[in-house]
């Protein structure tokens, strides 16, 4: 899998650019706040139809336009295709043309694996940073987990809007039933999905931790949810109903989810230093890479947001390692010479990309 162009039109600082890559190795260099992570970002806008850093669409619209678009062209083993996703008012997303009618119909044509200098907030963060690290995951190879999950937290909060009217209107309690149900179906759904991936990453995880330790550390994934199973959640929300209504929100379920590391059997979070945790990021992203080429046969793009800086020389001596074989787009300050690479180096300055030299 790789893309071959990209195409941006009024996109955050881009005017009208073209950029065309190649299969291996694509560096975007240059100082700060020129346009490199824009193209990071247009490329996991059209994996995922949504940014992982604009909170509203119209963020990536560039000042004074009243519209942008992006194109993406991209191959893998069986097929051709092209994504192009227009924002203005709203959002529209195409598929070879074809404009599509919900996000679950765009997840899982362009899989990425994406690091960046923020993502060592997945582990030291809240829960929130570690179920959007599964969301973003699971619905690449599971387009429907994301409808699930939509579905649900839509109940949420219609359950949440009936809470708040029980304790101000002296609405009737048993309607919480069929939001209880409702709640139910959906979570069991989720947390099976989550389930499945956590076992997976930690069939993949323990052994290129080891490999990245020297046999030092061993890590281990725990998951963690109210929602193990129907039963069990239904009697958690007939427990606490009184004291949902009290707080006007729902304090229990999926929407609460989240998973911890340990690392020798120490709980990461707790007792883990600054480079632990780097190492156990760099295990988790390299375990997404094993798990997408086993579900799809292909490996993803690999997207390096000024990640290069993030680590020591061993550490990034086990990613290229790792990265044979796979489309990768690194950005980062200073170019960087990576031997017995096929290269594409481009020099990014005030929203335009200027290609140096083809490889070498």
């Amino acid at each position: 899998m790789w893309i071959s162009e990209i195409k941006l039109i009024n996109f955050r600082n881009y005017k009208n650019e073209e950029i065309k890559l190649n299969k291996n190795l694509n560096i975007f260099y240059g100082e700060n706040a020129q346009g490199k992570t824009n193209v990071i970002e247009s490329i996991f806008l059209c994996s995922m139809g949504k940014s992982f850093r604009a909170k509203k669409d119209i963020e990536m619209i560039q000042l004074g336009k009243e519209n942008a678009s992006i194109e993406i062209f991209y191959e893998k083993s069986d097929r051709c295709g092209k994504i192009k996703i227009d924002l203005s008012n709203r959002k529209n997303i195409y598929l070879n043309g074809i404009k599509l009618k919900k996000l679950s119909e765009l997840l899982g044509n362009i899989n990425i694996v994406i690091f960046t200098p923020d993502d060592i907030n997945i582990l030291k963060g809240g829960p929130q940073n570690r179920r959007k690290f599964l969301d973003i995951m699971i619905s690449q190879l599971k387009p429907n987990y994301m409808y699930n999950l939509n579905l649900y937290l839509k109940t949420i909060e219609q359950r949440n809007n009936y809470l708040r009217q029980i304790k101000e209107e002296n609405k009737s309690e048993e309607l919480l039933d069929i939001w209880d149900e409702k709640l139910i179906e959906y979570a069991e759904k989720i947390c099976n999905y989550r389930r499945d991936f956590i076992k997976k990453i930690q069939e993949k995880i323990i052994k290129i931790h080891k490999e990245i330790t020297d046999n030092k550390e061993e890590l281990k994934i725990e998951y963690k949810t109210d929602c193990e199973d129907r039963e069990k959640y239904r009697k958690l929300l007939k427990e606490r109903r009184k004291l949902d209504i009290i707080k006007g929100y729902t304090t229990k379920g999926i929407h609460r989810d989240d998973f911890s590391i340990f690392i020798n059997e120490k709980d990461l979070g707790i007792y883990g230093s600054q480079g632990q945790h780097r190492t156990a990021i760099l295990s988790l992203r390299m375990s997404e890479l094993d798990i997408i080429y086993d579900e799809i046969g292909e490996y993803p793009i690999l997207l390096l947001d000024d990640f290069m800086s993030e680590l020591d020389e061993k550490r990034r001596k086990h990613l290229l390692e790792k990265i044979e074989n796979i489309q990768v787009i690194i950005t980062c300050t200073e170019k960087i010479k990576l031997e017995n690479k096929n290269i594409l180096i481009y020099n990014v300055k005030d929203g335009k990309v200027r290609k140096e030299n083809q490889e070498f």
